[in-house]
């Protein structure tokens, strides 16, 4: 189906096509229209499908019409985004489609000087793209007004409330009109998402593309099983000798993932990392290198996972395996959007089977585990590491003393009180 068919005015149409797009994907061909009707969608579709059009082209249709005046204006519409990256790149789309439109946008977040912000807001806007937090410190400041936002938007809502945001949008909600249009958009339909929806939403259209937590089809995903300790070989391996040129690695934490941007970078491979504790203006800068070709790799962590925007993506690699089965499913769909191919290779250790088994089981396959040659995994390595980390502890409390090893004496009491003395000395 083309973009001209969905009702949608000319000139954003216009921009549609300058931009590349003729044909509309699924998600935009079924949420397009109800949204121009002003009725409350629940739309879920997975990660790069086009969810973003789908809502920021008919809301900027229903924003066109009857346009009051720059000096005069509050914002009309409101767009929620979970991370910083999505609503730079919301904010973005909706500079794109908008370009022959008299309509203005601000985008707001957290970790950049809030001045700047409160001086757009005040020269008037359209639309406000922002994350929860940072909104709710201009509400809080009174900088912005939002009692005349006639479309609310949740976007990537099931991931804001991972990231507990919930108090937060409730908050937002007790200050936008009741008598508003909402949308909310998702790349899961969760338990959590439909609770949500139940109190935000009145006689929604439902819209479910995708069934749940599917994995991009276009994305080959390949299982490489190897040693935790020599998980970095093996990626710098693969990197350079399959001559990879953009890949986003990804890591469980924010230590792991500027440990690992050294030690490639050590390797002679070019690479940034962007995680939560990077300033917003070094997170922009990796991820605008990234894109350019500047950067060959990118390690992040979970955190950027639905916040990042990047076309033809080619390569996704877990370094490690989430902690949540769904998390697996939004690093992969960085790649393969749009109907371009991707891979997904996912580097394995003993120790991670467990993980690996719960995605497995989410997605309902099995994966096919390789090895390569060179980089055999040890037989039961990182078994003990692990066994050792989960030893029981003695809970607090508790009547029973810890058994001691067989033929190993206690030691005399006279030691222990000399023991004892000289660490409160020590301590003192």
């Amino acid at each position: 189906m083309k973009f001209d068919t969905l009702g949608l005015a000319a000139p954003i149409l216009r921009a549609v096509t300058e931009s590349g797009y003729t044909a509309a994907t699924p998600i935009q061909q079924q949420a397009i229209p109800p949204v121009l009707e002003g009725k409350d969608v629940l739309a879920s579709a997975q990660t790069g499908t086009g969810k973003t059009a789908g809502f920021t082209l008919p809301l900027l249709h229903r924003l066109s019409e009857g346009q009051p005046s720059y000096s005069t204006r509050s914002p009309r519409a409101l767009i929620l985004t979970p991370t910083r990256e999505l609503a730079d790149q919301v904010n973005n789309s909706v500079s794109t489609y908008s370009k022959y439109l008299p309509i203005k946008s601000v985008v707001v977040f957290g970790g950049v000087s809030i001045g700047r912000q409160i001086k757009a807001l005040r020269n008037g806007c359209d639309i406000v793209v922002a994350t929860p937090g940072r909104l709710l410190d201009h509400v809080g400041q009174r900088t912005i007004d939002l009692s005349q936002i006639e479309v609310l938007v949740l976007d990537e809502c099931d991931r804001m409330l991972d990231m507990g945001f919930i108090h937060d949008i409730r908050k937002v909600l007790a200050v936008v009109p009741e008598s508003r249009q909402t949308l909310m958009f998702s790349a899961t339909f969760s338990s959590g998402i439909r609770k949500l929806a139940r109190t935000l939403l009145y006689n929604p259209v439902q819209i479910e593309v995708a069934p749940r937590n599917t994995a991009a089809e276009q994305v080959e995903q390949h299982i490489y099983r190897v040693d935790a300790s020599r998980k970095r070989e093996l990626l710098s391996y693969l990197i350079g000798f399959q001559n990879w040129q953009q890949v986003l690695v990804f890591t469980r934490t924010k230590h792991g993932a500027n440990r690992l941007a050294d030690q490639l970078a050590k390797d002679g491979l070019k690479t940034a990392a962007i995680h939560g504790n990077k300033s917003q203006a070094a997170r922009t800068r990796a991820l605008r290198d990234f894109k350019q070709g500047r950067v060959r790799v990118l390690v992040a962590t979970d955190v950027a996972s639905r916040g990042l925007d990047i076309d033809q993506l080619p390569y996704v690699v877990n370094f490690e395996l989430p902690n949540v089965p769904e998390d697996y499913v939004h690093r992969i769909g960085r790649t393969g959007r749009a109907g371009n191919e991707g891979q997904a290779i996912s580097l394995v250790s003993n120790d991670e089977q467990s993980l690996l088994k719960g995605i497995e089981k989410l997605l309902k396959r099995r994966f096919k585990q390789a090895v390569l040659p060179g980089y055999e995994p040890t037989p039961g390595a990182d078994q003990g590491a692990k066994s050792k980390r989960r030893r029981p502890q003695p809970r607090r409390g508790s009547s029973a003393a810890p058994s001691r090893p067989v033929g190993k004496k206690s030691p005399r009491p006279g030691n222990r009180r000399r023991r004892n003395a000289s660490s409160a000395k020590s301590s003192s």
